[in-house]
Formats: structure tokens, C-alpha cells, sequence
């Protein structure tokens, strides 16, 4: 029997119960791919994180991967930060190398305390597109729709209110299978709103989704004229978080909290 250290982390999140779980496991190496589905099937969480020490690399500390209850992801926000929050210790950035989405940081965020961080990820501008099949799915009328390659789909809508009360058929997303659905508009009390759907990944809604805003935030900065902006995700746990474009690159800022942390006998 193996014991493996095991740590649940709300990120995206001011107190606990907020935000979105993820499960972050610190490995020494590479379990079988297939132990790692069934570790993530097992924490049945959006997304379970996995990480080994990077050794022989000057540019990161760790090697990151990350799993929902189905697949393997290539990129994943909110575990990266709930990672970056388990792992750096007493020091200020942690550096993560990563297969698909390269070169990931979290640092801390020096105005909020030990539990607010920056992280750092690829900036994905989406391109405009037409979306039927999803726009019918969602029962909405939007303003516009676009498509980034990773296979997010934006849905544009006119308020907040409209966001917040869509009733997708979730069947209906499905059988577009893997796209990351997101529908956005201007905040009310923030500037920018949206609700994730990854039904072909096995999560109807996601809670906060990091990688989302790596498409909201380019597409977002250059209507609203400016490099940052506030951002709410609306779903039933709800998310706030701070977003910047910085080059090629999206920093974005948010709180963790721990709220579990034990051993998994396998």
C-alpha cells in the first residue's frame, strides 16, 4: 500500500466553500497515467493536480499536470494556483513546466497577505466565430461569439442578468464534447461577469475557471481600453479575481483557502 500526501484547496477564494476545489497531490514521480485518472475519478473534483520535483531544470520547480474526473487537461487555472499555494513554502514564486501550456508562475501577491498570489499564464485572444449548435444549447441571443483553437467557445451576451440566468441544456453542450463554453458581459459591481460550462469534460459548471480568463481577459482589456479589470465568475459558489495582460502573458490575481489536507491509501 502507497500513502501520497493529499491537500484540497478552495482557489479563487476568500473563505472556504467559495470558489473552485481543487485537489493538489505532490508526487516524488510519475504515477501510471491510468492511476492518475482514477485518483482524480476518486477526489471527483473539477480538477485534481499533480506534480513531481522538476530536477535538471533551471527554469521550474515543479512539473504540473492536471486531471478531471474523465481527462487530462492542457491547461487548468484555478489547480495551478491551489498548486502554487501548497508548494510555496517561505519563498515568493514557484515555477511550474507544464506539457501543453509551457512555463507556469504563481507568486505572492505582497498588498493580501500569505494568501493571495499573481499567477502567470499564456494569453489566448479568441477570434470571432459563429457558434449556433452552442448559442442554442445555452437558449441565449448574444452580441457576439468567438472561438480560440484550445477550444474555448465565447459567448457574448448584453448584462449580467442575462448571465446569470441562463439554463443550458447541458445534453445539448455535450454532444459538442470537449469545448469550454464560456458566456460573459459587463459586471454590475465588477467589470466583467461570466459562467463556464465543460460538460465534455465531465463538469456541467465550473465554479472559477482560471483558463477561461485567459481568453476573457485579452478579448475584455482592449473593449474596455485598458490592461486590467476586475472579473466575477457567477456560478453557485461564486469567484472574484483580478486580471491583467501583460505582453503575451495574463497575470492573474486571487486568494486560497486549505481546506482538507490528508493521505490517500492506494
Amino acid at each position: 500500500m502507497t500513502e501520497l500526501r493529499l491537500v484540497q484547496v478552495d482557489a479563487f477564494a476568500e473563505r472556504p466553500f467559495t470558489g473552485n476545489p481543487a485537489a493538489v497531490m505532490p508526487l516524488d514521480r510519475w504515477l501510471p497515467d491510468e492511476t492518475l485518472q482514477a485518483i482524480a475519478m476518486e477526489n471527483n473534483l473539477s480538477e485534481t493536480a499533480f506534480t513531481i520535483p522538476a530536477e535538471g531544470d533551471s527554469e521550474a520547480d515543479y512539473e504540473l499536470r492536471w486531471f478531471t474526473p474523465t481527462t487530462e487537461v492542457v491547461l487548468c487555472g484555478h489547480a495551478t494556483l491551489a498548486s502554487g499555494h501548497v508548494l510555496i513554502g517561505d519563498t515568493e514564486r514557484v515555477r511550474f513546466r507544464t506539457r501543453k501550456a509551457g512555463l507556469l508562475e504563481v507568486a505572492r501577491d505582497p498588498g493580501e497577505g500569505r494568501g493571495g498570489y499573481f499567477m502567470s499564464l499564456p494569453a489566448w485572444k479568441p477570434e470571432p466565430k459563429p457558434l449556433p449548435k452552442i448559442v442554442a444549447a445555452l437558449g441565449c441571443d448574444p452580441i457576439e461569439t468567438l472561438w480560440h483553437p484550445h477550444r474555448y467557445g465565447v459567448v457574448r451576451v448584453g448584462t449580467e442578468a442575462e448571465v446569470r440566468a441562463l439554463q443550458p441544456d447541458f445534453r445539448a453542450l455535450k454532444e459538442e464534447g470537449d469545448v469550454l463554453t464560456i458566456v460573459t458581459a459587463p459586471g454590475s459591481d465588477t467589470d466583467i461577469v461570466s459562467r463556464v460550462f465543460a460538460t465534455g469534460a465531465g463538469i456541467d459548471e465550473d465554479p472559477v475557471t482560471g483558463s477561461a480568463h485567459c481568453v476573457l481577459v485579452p478579448y475584455w482589456v482592449e473593449r474596455l481600453g485598458r490592461d486590467s479589470l476586475t472579473a466575477l465568475q457567477a456560478s453557485r459558489r461564486t469567484g472574484r479575481l483580478t486580471g491583467r495582460l501583460d505582453g503575451d502573458r495574463v497575470v492573474l490575481g486571487g486568494s486560497c483557502v486549505t481546506v482538507l489536507e490528508g493521505t490517500m491509501r492506494i
